[in-house]
């Protein structure tokens, strides 16, 4: 996208669109902080838009207020980007012009959407600001004099040759130390620095329900801590600490802000912070506790958050083979089902396989393994006979893994994921449930049991549950089958070009649901060029070539009238109606 040269009438309502928005509307403080922005622009004051400017006119904070050692503003900065970033990828996809804030600037930029890529699309380039994710460089303005220019000249041959260097000697490091175990958290007491007693019970529980959270993750070692024994665990400078802080929101005073923050102990920085707001009576209520200690587990626990960065940079780079763990398999696989590739299954079956015999019967393993064979990553054929036996071996499976972990919620996923594709869905349903009742922090098993009501006609539970799947991921690693329920709910709602944009992602995971949706989406828009585009698509997918495309379908899809409205569009693009049935 290229800065867009708009008039101020254009920008502000581009600026009451997003102002209106539910998800920035509730927050009254980044409501407050976009319009000052966007206002100071349009007033030709960017010069004046400076962290210490928007601390003191928009959080209230004091004049003697330092940037450096209050965050408020790169914490809610982050924020304000993250949800940008949302609004664009979904209710606000059809904008012209769009209102973005850049990396490391709080001066906005006025774009416009034309030159927007299918990778934009999905945040696939964009930094995983929902996140928030702290910054390992110094930002701000510095003056650089001719002798810092000078050493900085003599000194780049030096740097050349260390960025050229430094992924092999850290493959080397890494070699060298063993594989990459699973990570260690530690959780601190939340500090209360509200002046309000009556809600200091309540702060002291909300580590532990953290603490408590994390007990059906099986990748991250977790432990309390607390104040006390500070000293002693300055010298235990491994893993991560998850601590914050409570205070009184700046804007609200009816308001309390829970502030987290992520440290890498080893690093010695910051690597995620988030802010939650909270009424007094939501703080002492139990339930107020347990919302804001399941989304900080949504955000953090969840396989593709900060605590598994390191993993995930190490398989991404390097091939682990001799250098597998539990751990380390439990991320391939996770990576995995973000693109359900054949190549992907090849790597995540390769490191379960190189696992010890003690560990290739485990609950976990056996679930693993029956998913990798019934979604058809590791299948050389794709005939209705191979079909039926791979169900039958993954179900032998799961059946296996249930015995021996009962209360796994990872188990009881895997098992709903296969009832789902075979259309048992009152069992699949049951069987989500399960699994978030054991596990209400599996971001997968949310995104998934939202497609599994988005395709049995229950939409409206389906959308919230997806959304809340997408913003619990970074974005540079949101799954691209979490765009499903969101093609199929823009298609509901008539959004075509919206529709279709998000098809087209949830195909890269999906190419079932996904290519028909993106066909059907293209049809009712009367866009002749993209149904032939897509048309081929559709009919080359093996098990539509199996089965027929409406009867494969029909086992997924347990909403007749969708099922009816995908047969409709795709006779009207001309599928002989014997294809759309039985075999061809």
């Amino acid at each position: 996208m290229s800065e867009h040269v708009a008039d101020a009438g254009e920008v502000k309502r581009a600026l009451d669109r997003l102002l209106a928005w539910p998800d920035i509307a509730r927050s009254p403080q980044l409501a407050k902080f976009l319009s000052y922005i966007v206002e100071r622009r349009l007033n030709g004051d960017a010069q004046t838009i400076k962290a210490y400017s928007i601390a003191v006119d928009v959080f209230g904070r004091p004049p003697d207020f330092d940037p450096q050692a209050d965050p408020i503003v790169r914490v809610q900065a982050r924020r304000l980007r993250g949800l940008l970033d949302q609004y664009y990828l979904g209710p606000g996809v059809d904008e012209a012009l769009r209102i973005q804030l850049p990396i490391g600037r709080y001066v906005p930029e006025f774009t416009e959407a034309s030159a927007v890529t299918p990778a934009q699309v999905i945040g696939q380039e964009a930094e995983p600001a929902r996140l928030a994710p702290a910054s390992h460089r110094p930002r701000g303005h510095i003056t650089i004099s001719w002798f810092v220019l000078l050493v900085l000249a003599l000194g780049a041959t030096a740097i050349t040759y260390s960025l050229a260097t430094w992924g092999p000697r850290r493959e080397q490091q890494v070699a060298a130390a063993g594989a990459i175990q699973m990570p260690k958290l530690r959780v601190m007491e939340f500090q209360n620095l509200t002046g309000d007693p009556t809600i200091t019970a309540a702060i002291s529980a909300l580590a532990i329900e953290v603490v408590t959270g994390f007990a059906p993750f099986t990748n991250v070692a977790v432990s309390l801590g607390s104040r006390s024994d500070l000293t002693a665990q300055q010298s235990q400078r491994e893993g991560y600490e998850l601590s914050g802080v409570v205070r009184r929101a700046p804007t609200d005073a009816g308001l309390y802000q829970v502030s987290a923050i992520l440290t890498d102990l080893e690093a010695n920085s910051i690597v995620w912070n988030r802010s939650f707001e909270a009424t007094q009576q939501q703080l002492i209520g139990r339930a107020g506790i347990d919302a804001i200690s399941m989304d900080m587990l949504l955000l953090v626990g969840n396989t593709r958050g900060p605590l598994h960065a390191r993993a995930w940079d190490f398989l991404e780079r390097t091939d682990a083979s001799g250098q597998q763990n539990f751990y380390l398999c439990t991320v391939q696989f996770v990576m995995y089902r973000t693109t359900l590739s054949a190549g992907a299954a090849e790597r995540a079956n390769a490191c379960i396989q190189s696992l010890p015999e003690s560990q290739q019967n485990t609950g976990m393993v056996l679930a693993a393994k029956a998913s990798l064979i019934a979604e058809g990553g590791l299948a050389t054929q794709q005939t209705a006979e191979d079909y039926a036996a791979r169900m039958q071996q993954a179900e032998a499976l799961l059946d296996a893994a249930m015995q021996q972990a009962p209360t796994s919620f990872f188990v009881w996923e895997q098992r709903a994921r296969l009832h789902e594709v075979t259309g048992m869905h009152d069992r699949a349903e049951s069987e989500y449930g399960t699994a978030l009742q054991l596990n209400p922090a599996s971001v997968d098993a949310t995104a998934a049991h939202a497609r599994h009501l988005a395709l049995i006609g229950r939409m409206s539970e389906a959308l919230p549950l997806a959304q809340k799947a997408i913003e619990s991921v970074p974005l540079t690693r949101i799954p691209s089958w979490f765009y499903c329920v969101p093609a199929l709910g823009a298609l509901r709602a008539g959004a075509l070009d919206r529709a279709l944009s998000q098809a087209r992602t949830c195909a890269r995971a999906d190419i079932e649901l996904g290519s028909v949706l993106a066909l059907v989406a293209a049809q009712r828009s009367g866009d002749a060029e993209t149904v032939a585009r897509q048309l081929p698509r559709v009919l080359e997918v093996p098990n539509f070539r199996n089965f027929g495309i409406v009867t494969y379908l029909g086992r997924r899809i347990g909403d007749p009238v969708l099922l009816e409205e995908i047969g409709a569009s795709l006779a009207e693009v001309g599928v002989p109606a014997q294809s759309l049935i039985s075999a061809y």
